[in-house]
Protein backbone atom coordinates (compact mmCIF):
# COMPACT_ATOMS: atom_id res chain seq x y z
CA UNK A 1 0.00 0.00 0.00
CA UNK A 2 3.00 2.47 0.91
CA UNK A 3 4.25 1.82 -2.91
CA UNK A 4 0.92 3.08 -4.54
CA UNK A 5 0.62 6.53 -2.40
CA UNK A 6 3.88 6.82 -2.47
CA UNK A 7 5.49 7.06 -5.30
CA UNK A 8 6.49 3.51 -6.03
CA UNK A 9 8.92 4.20 -2.60
CA UNK A 10 10.06 0.42 -1.34
CA UNK A 11 9.80 -0.43 2.73
CA UNK A 12 11.98 -2.27 4.65
CA UNK A 13 10.80 -3.39 8.18
CA UNK A 14 9.73 -5.70 10.19
CA UNK A 15 7.00 -3.85 11.58
CA UNK A 16 7.98 -3.76 15.22
CA UNK A 17 8.52 -0.78 17.90
CA UNK A 18 12.19 -0.36 17.70
CA UNK A 19 12.74 -1.58 14.46
CA UNK A 20 14.76 0.43 12.15
CA UNK A 21 12.21 1.20 8.97
CA UNK A 22 13.39 2.28 5.60
CA UNK A 23 12.31 4.18 2.18
CA UNK A 24 13.95 3.71 -1.10
CA UNK A 25 13.62 4.22 -4.50
CA UNK A 26 14.26 6.99 -7.42
CA UNK A 27 12.53 10.08 -7.30
CA UNK A 28 13.42 12.23 -10.81
CA UNK A 29 15.67 10.63 -11.73
CA UNK A 30 18.10 10.27 -8.80
CA UNK A 31 17.79 7.51 -5.94
CA UNK A 32 17.68 8.02 -2.43
CA UNK A 33 17.27 5.90 0.82
CA UNK A 34 15.40 7.51 3.81
CA UNK A 35 15.70 6.05 7.33
CA UNK A 36 13.86 5.97 11.10
CA UNK A 37 13.01 4.02 13.63
CA UNK A 38 9.60 2.99 14.26
CA UNK A 39 8.83 4.44 18.02
CA UNK A 40 4.86 3.40 18.41
CA UNK A 41 2.62 0.71 16.38
CA UNK A 42 -0.92 -0.52 17.36
CA UNK A 43 -2.98 -2.00 14.97
CA UNK A 44 -5.71 0.41 13.40
CA UNK A 45 -5.27 3.29 15.68
CA UNK A 46 -1.20 4.41 15.53
CA UNK A 47 1.96 4.74 13.69
CA UNK A 48 5.25 6.89 14.97
CA UNK A 49 8.31 6.73 13.34
CA UNK A 50 11.47 8.79 13.70
CA UNK A 51 12.56 10.31 9.85
CA UNK A 52 15.47 11.00 8.22
CA UNK A 53 15.18 12.30 4.36
CA UNK A 54 18.71 11.49 2.27
CA UNK A 55 16.98 14.77 0.62
CA UNK A 56 17.98 17.07 3.40
CA UNK A 57 21.21 17.62 2.16
CA UNK A 58 22.96 16.44 4.95
CA UNK A 59 24.99 12.95 6.35
CA UNK A 60 22.20 10.55 8.20
CA UNK A 61 22.53 12.26 11.36
CA UNK A 62 20.02 10.93 14.97
CA UNK A 63 19.96 14.92 15.56
CA UNK A 64 18.36 15.39 12.22
CA UNK A 65 15.44 13.19 12.83
CA UNK A 66 11.68 14.22 12.18
CA UNK A 67 9.00 12.46 13.71
CA UNK A 68 6.02 11.36 11.78
CA UNK A 69 2.97 9.96 12.79
CA UNK A 70 -0.03 8.36 11.88
CA UNK A 71 -2.99 8.12 14.10
CA UNK A 72 -6.64 6.54 12.71
CA UNK A 73 -9.66 8.26 14.95
CA UNK A 74 -13.29 6.68 15.06
CA UNK A 75 -16.43 8.83 15.56
CA UNK A 76 -19.68 8.24 14.73
CA UNK A 77 -18.84 5.07 12.36
CA UNK A 78 -16.37 7.53 10.36
CA UNK A 79 -12.41 7.23 10.62
CA UNK A 80 -10.34 10.13 10.08
CA UNK A 81 -6.65 9.50 9.13
CA UNK A 82 -4.46 11.89 10.95
CA UNK A 83 -0.67 12.59 9.51
CA UNK A 84 1.92 15.13 11.68
CA UNK A 85 5.36 15.60 11.09
CA UNK A 86 7.36 17.26 13.46
CA UNK A 87 10.74 18.33 14.42
CA UNK A 88 12.22 19.94 11.19
CA UNK A 89 15.88 20.03 10.64
CA UNK A 90 15.09 23.60 9.26
CA UNK A 91 12.91 26.13 7.75
CA UNK A 92 13.66 24.70 3.44
CA UNK A 93 13.43 20.72 5.02
CA UNK A 94 9.43 21.85 6.71
CA UNK A 95 8.86 23.79 3.28
CA UNK A 96 9.71 20.67 0.92
CA UNK A 97 7.46 17.94 3.29
CA UNK A 98 4.61 20.51 3.13
CA UNK A 99 4.56 19.93 -0.86
CA UNK A 100 5.75 16.60 -0.45
CA UNK A 101 2.19 15.97 2.20
CA UNK A 102 -0.11 17.43 -0.24
CA UNK A 103 0.84 14.53 -3.24
CA UNK A 104 0.66 11.60 -0.83
CA UNK A 105 -2.09 12.82 0.92
CA UNK A 106 -4.14 13.43 -2.41
CA UNK A 107 -2.88 9.40 -3.42
CA UNK A 108 -4.12 8.17 -0.14
CA UNK A 109 -7.45 9.76 -0.47
CA UNK A 110 -7.37 8.52 -4.52
CA UNK A 111 -7.04 5.25 -3.37
CA UNK A 112 -9.22 5.30 -0.45
CA UNK A 113 -11.96 6.56 -2.89
CA UNK A 114 -11.57 3.41 -5.13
Amino acid sequence: MIRQHFWGTETNTDWKEGSSISFSGTWEGSTYEDKGVILKIEKEKIFRYSYWSSYWGSEYNTNDFSIITYKLLEKRQQTTLVVTQEAFKDLQSRDNSIDNWKGILNNIKNLLEK
